[in-house]
């Protein structure tokens, strides 16, 4: 199936996801990779606030490029998400919808979709430019330090994702 989401993600509408649907997403959504994961994690385990909503949200793996001449940002292809799989069920545990990456994730992860009724959204690796087009506005909220790592908050229309993983154990690379 395809569909139009509207984000933020509520809970509700997760559970009609399946493998193998095609999403286009408009709204917000956050980067973070592996530098930013662990910045995350730390402030977690000191209690202290994030730096970005985590309710309902979706986290896309990518460091883009500097954006060119008017664009909001440049090539914005998506990274392996297995780095990011010791931080994730800790962040799907308190609220997060969706991550979007590319590859598998771990056995731990793919629990934690399913108990968080959560999705793994894929994005096609060696497709940043057709992605830095579906970015209509782009600011670093945090970490500005860690450079192309930083957290952003994308504002993005008809960004194309295929469900990988949903949130009853569906697997695409099981098919």
């Amino acid at each position: 199936m395809i569909y139009q989401v509207a984000l933020p993600f509520p809970r509700e509408d997760i559970i009609k996801y399946r493998a193998g649907d095609e999403l286009f997403l408009n709204g917000v959504i956050y980067t973070a990779r592996d530098a930013a994961h662990k910045k995350l994690s730390e402030l977690l385990q000191a209690g202290q606030p994030l730096p970005l909503p985590l309710e309902n949200q979706v986290v896309y793996y990518t460091g883009p490029a500097p954006a060119p001449p008017r664009r909001p940002i440049g090539s914005a292809g998506p990274t392996t998400s297995d780095r990011m799989d010791p931080f994730t069920p800790e962040l799907l545990d308190r609220g997060l919808s969706a991550v979007i990456g590319k590859g598998p994730r771990s056995a731990e992860v793919q629990k934690s979709l399913r108990k968080n009724q959560a999705l793994y959204l894929g994005a096609l690796g060696g497709a940043g430019a057709l992605y830095a087009r579906a970015v209509t506005a782009a600011e670093i909220i945090a970490f500005p330090e860690l450079g192309a790592e930083a957290v952003r908050r994308l504002t993005v229309r008809n960004f194309p994702v295929i469900v990988l993983y949903d949130c009853r154990g569906g697997n695409l690379y099981n098919r």
